[in-house]
């Protein structure tokens, strides 16, 4: 039943998770920079969010299997059937949800990213605790630490720079204007970590016992 428990809650968190990362598409004010590749690409070329965000989730675990050389494990490749999943429950919440920030004042969009922060979360928090199978973007950031000795609060934000950076180069090479980067970039690149943190200190042995899972004494 403990098991049980720890499959569900990791399910429910990529279903928030996913919410969340929809959520943060829809303000108008900049997509997070885990996003920001695959929200970018989709407006370029016209393909749904959910499968450029496949392709992305992909070249993610390609990188994180050379980035951890002889370290690598096979079920990393569970991570393949992951963002599969996770692609489709995107494009579901994309089309569920129609939201056109155009319609809206400044006030309504800054609520909605607000939410879609807290949600990310809340959805990160939920799949992480669980100690499953990692979201790609999660399992690159955590080889990269692993490889170079940094921390992984460290690597997340040299990660996400990256991301942000390739996405302005690849915006103004492919229609000469950047798309998807906003101060909404900024405020999940911010926001979200700590959201975690907040979900965590509530949260995070309550989960952990519901999951039948050693709670972490925290010093």
């Amino acid at each position: 039943m403990k098991n049980k428990n720890r499959w569900l809650i990791y399910g429910g968190g990529i279903l928030v998770l996913a919410l969340g990362l929809t959520l943060n598409t829809k303000t108008g004010l900049g997509v997070s920079p885990i996003l920001s590749l695959s929200f970018s690409a989709s407006q370029i070329w016209g393909v749904s969010l959910g499968n450029t965000t496949l392709a992305v989730y992909c070249l993610f675990i390609a990188a994180e299997f050379v980035i951890r050389g002889k370290g690598r494990q096979w079920t990393d490749l569970l991570q393949l059937p992951f963002s599969l999943v996770f692609s489709r429950v995107l494009n579901l919440f994309d089309a569920v949800f129609p939201y056109d920030p155009a319609d809206h004042g400044l006030g309504p969009n800054l609520l909605v990213l607000t939410a879609a922060v807290l949600v990310t979360g809340v959805g990160i928090a939920m799949t992480v605790n669980m100690r499953l199978v990692p979201n790609p973007g999660d399992g690159i950031v955590q080889a990269m630490a692993d490889r170079f000795g940094k921390g992984q609060g460290f690597m997340k934000n040299c990660f996400d720079f990256c991301c942000v950076m390739i996405t302005i180069l690849m915006c103004l090479a492919a229609v000469g204007e950047v798309m998807g980067i906003g101060i909404g970039t900024l405020v999940a690149m911010v926001g979200v970590g700590r959201a975690v943190a907040l979900v965590n200190h509530f949260f995070e042995d309550k989960m952990l016992a519901a999951a039948g899972m050693a709670v972490q004494r925290k010093a």
